[in-house]
């Protein structure tokens, strides 16, 4: 990994994207040695998909970032995450929600994919009213050939979050990240763009 070719890399985005949009870096494939050259290249808020990765992460560099999770929470993880994390993109279900603290995001199924997590599009208000912790939405489009193919679901995303009164929006990843911006991103969650040798 190359701190100046990631550094070039997020400056980029970040440039692009404005004061708008946070920019988190999806740090899954990232060894806990290399988290430093993440650090030096003056990345800010990282997203990690596991628990126990997030845990040893957090033990070796804990100020150095802002920490998320945007993987699957599993609910006995809630309270060790909720220590660490400022927020948490992937909430997708009521034993989860129950036991963090911190802000959170709900994360919806919009396509009825059954291999994927998410709660459904028709459960968002109800978990919104339950939990006021709930922050804004995040989705995982169907993967696709061209970022254009996420647009629809990023705006049915954005149109659920304003029916809610929900304000923050995660979506986009490396591949379909401008879009998601066009339509209303408030996070974005990049790996290969910032981490990627090509």
């Amino acid at each position: 990994m190359n701190v100046e070719r990631i550094r070039a890399a997020y400056e980029s985005v970040r440039v692009e994207v404005g004061q708008n949009v946070t920019v988190v870096a999806a740090t899954k494939y990232v060894s806990v040695e290399d988290m430093a050259l993440v650090a030096e290249a003056g990345i800010e808020v990282v997203g990690e998909n596991r628990a126990q990765d997030l845990e040893l992460k957090h033990t070796a560099y804990g100020d150095a970032f802002r920490w998320h999770i945007i993987g699957h929470l599993q609910s006995n993880k809630a309270k060790l995450v909720g220590e660490l994390c400022e927020l948490v993109h992937s909430v997708d279900s009521d034993s989860a929600a129950r036991r963090l603290g911190i802000p959170m995001l709900l994360e919806v199924n919009l396509t009825g994919e059954p291999t994927k997590s998410g709660v459904a599009p028709d459960e968002v208000a109800a978990y919104a009213e339950r939990y006021p912790t709930i922050r804004g939405l995040m989705t995982m489009p169907p993967l696709a050939p061209d970022a254009e193919s996420s647009r629809p679901w990023f705006r049915q995303l954005c149109e659920l979050a304003e029916q809610t009164g929900l304000e923050e929006l995660s979506m986009g990843t490396s591949q379909d990240w401008r879009v998601a911006v066009e339509e209303g991103a408030t996070l974005i969650r990049l790996g290969a763009t910032l981490f990627s040798e090509h």
